[in-house]
C-alpha cells in the first residue's frame, strides 16, 4: 500500500481539477482496501473513494482527508461468468469480453473509470446498461463493518442510480459479478437508434460483437467521449447531466413549453422511462435553450463535439467549470422549466 500527503488529486481526474488531499492512499489489493476504510473509520477521518476519476468534480480546495485510490486488478472469466475486481479499467474489461465472444457490454466500450465505478450509478450508453448484465456486487459495508455480497435485485438499480448512490457512504465497491451471454460471437441486439444507423442494421438486430464495440467506440470519439491527452473536449466527465425524467403531467407542461418558445410543430425528444414516466434529452434541452457546441469564452466551456459535455480547456480551475454548469442549469430552467441534475459525484462543491 502506498502513501503520500498532501498529494494532487487532479491528476487522478479526468477532468484535471481539483486541489490535493490531506493523505493519498493507493490499494492494490482487497484487504488494503479494506484496512484504509477500517483505519478512517476509526479514526473518523473522511474518506473519498477514488476509481478511475471519470466522475469526480473535486474543489480547488481539494480533499481534507484520506483519498483512497482502488487500484485493483482481477479479471475472471467462467464460461459466460465475469468477475472483475473493482479497480480493472473498465474500457479493457469490455474489450477482453468481446476477444472472449461474449456479449452484454460490448455497446459500453469507451467508457472511462474503473469496474467498481460501474454499479454504482448504473453505467449505460448507446441501449445497454450494467444492470442487465450485473448479477452480484462484492463490497466493504462501512455499516456492518463486513463484507457483504448483494444480488442484483438488492442493488436497486434504476436510472443513473443504485443503492450505493443512494447509500455513498455506506457501500466501498470490491468486485462485480456479471453474467454475460455465448451468442457465437455476435452482439446482443442492437437496441439504440443512433447504433442501429451507424451499422447499416434495424433495431433489434444482431451485428458482429467486434463491429458493434468498433462503431461505439467511433461514435464515442465523435462526441469527445473517449479520453484522448490531446483533446481538450475529452476533458471532462462525459455527459455532465442525466437525462430528465418526467411524470405525465411534467411531460405534457413541458411540451406546452417547448412548443410556445420553439413553435407550434416542435416535438421533444421523448422515450419511455417505466410506468407513466417518460424520459427527455439534456443534450437537446441544454443545445434549444441557446448553450451550443464550443459555448463559453473562459477556461471551462461546453464541448465543440457534444453539448452534453462541460470541459477544461486546459487552464480551469473547478469554480469556473461550476460557474459553467450554474449557468446552463439557469438556461435550461427558464427555458423549459425542467431544473437539470449534474451526474458527476462533487466533493467539497456544490451545483
Amino acid at each position: 500500500m502506498q502513501e503520500l500527503h498532501d498529494a494532487p488529486l487532479a491528476p487522478l481526474t479526468t477532468f484535471r481539477l481539483g486541489g490535493p488531499a490531506t493523505r493519498l492512499v493507493t490499494a492494490a489489493t482487497d484487504a488494503e482496501v479494506i484496512a484504509a476504510v477500517r483505519e478512517a473509520d476509526a479514526t473518523g477521518t473522511p474518506l473519498l473513494v477514488i476509481g478511475g476519476g471519470s466522475n469526480l468534480v473535486i474543489g480547488d480546495k481539494g480533499f481534507d482527508g484520506t483519498a483512497l485510490v482502488v487500484a485493483t486488478k482481477g479479471f475472471a472469466l467462467d464460461g459466460t461468468r465475469l468477475e472483475l475486481a473493482a479497480g480493472e479499467v473498465w474500457t479493457d474489461a469490455v474489450a477482453r469480453t468481446v476477444e472472449a465472444g461474449l456479449a452484454g457490454v460490448e455497446c459500453l466500450a469507451g467508457i472511462p473509470g474503473s469496474a467498481g465505478a460501474t454499479p454504482i450509478q448504473n453505467v449505460g450508453a448507446y441501449g445497454q446498461e450494467v444492470a442487465s448484465t450485473i448479477t452480484e456486487v462484492v463490497a466493504y459495508d462501512r455499516t456492518l463493518g463486513e463484507t457483504v455480497t448483494l444480488t442484483a435485485e438488492q442493488c436497486a438499480f434504476s436510472y443513473r442510480h443504485s443503492r450505493f448512490k443512494a447509500e455513498p457512504e455506506r457501500y466501498v465497491v470490491l468486485r462485480v459479478r456479471f453474467a454475460l451471454e455465448d451468442a457465437r460471437g455476435l452482439s446482443g441486439p442492437v437496441r439504440y437508434a443512433e447504433t442501429a444507423r451507424a451499422l447499416g442494421v434495424e433495431p433489434g438486430d444482431r451485428v458482429p460483437l467486434v463491429a458493434a464495440r468498433e462503431t461505439v467506440l467511433k461514435l464515442r470519439a465523435g462526441k469527445g467521449m473517449v479520453l484522448d491527452p490531446e483533446d481538450h473536449d475529452t476533458w471532462s466527465a462525459g455527459s455532465f447531466f442525466t437525462n430528465p425524467v418526467l411524470g405525465q403531467e411534467e411531460f405534457a407542461a413541458f411540451r406546452a413549453r417547448v412548443r410556445r418558445r420553439l413553435g407550434d410543430g416542435v416535438e421533444p425528444p421523448a422515450y419511455p422511462a417505466g410506468e407513466d414516466r417518460t424520459k427527455t434529452s439534456a443534450a437537446w434541452l441544454i443545445d434549444k435553450a441557446g448553450f451550443t457546441k464550443g459555448y463559453g469564452t473562459g477556461p471551462a466551456r461546453i464541448s465543440t463535439k457534444h453539448t452534453l459535455a462541460l470541459t477544461n480547456r486546459g487552464s480551469a480551475t473547478t469554480e469556473d467549470l461550476l460557474a459553467l454548469a450554474r449557468e446552463v442549469v439557469a438556461g435550461v430552467r427558464d427555458a423549459f422549466g425542467i431544473t437539470l441534475v449534474n451526474e458527476p459525484v462533487t466533493v467539497g462543491v456544490s451545483l
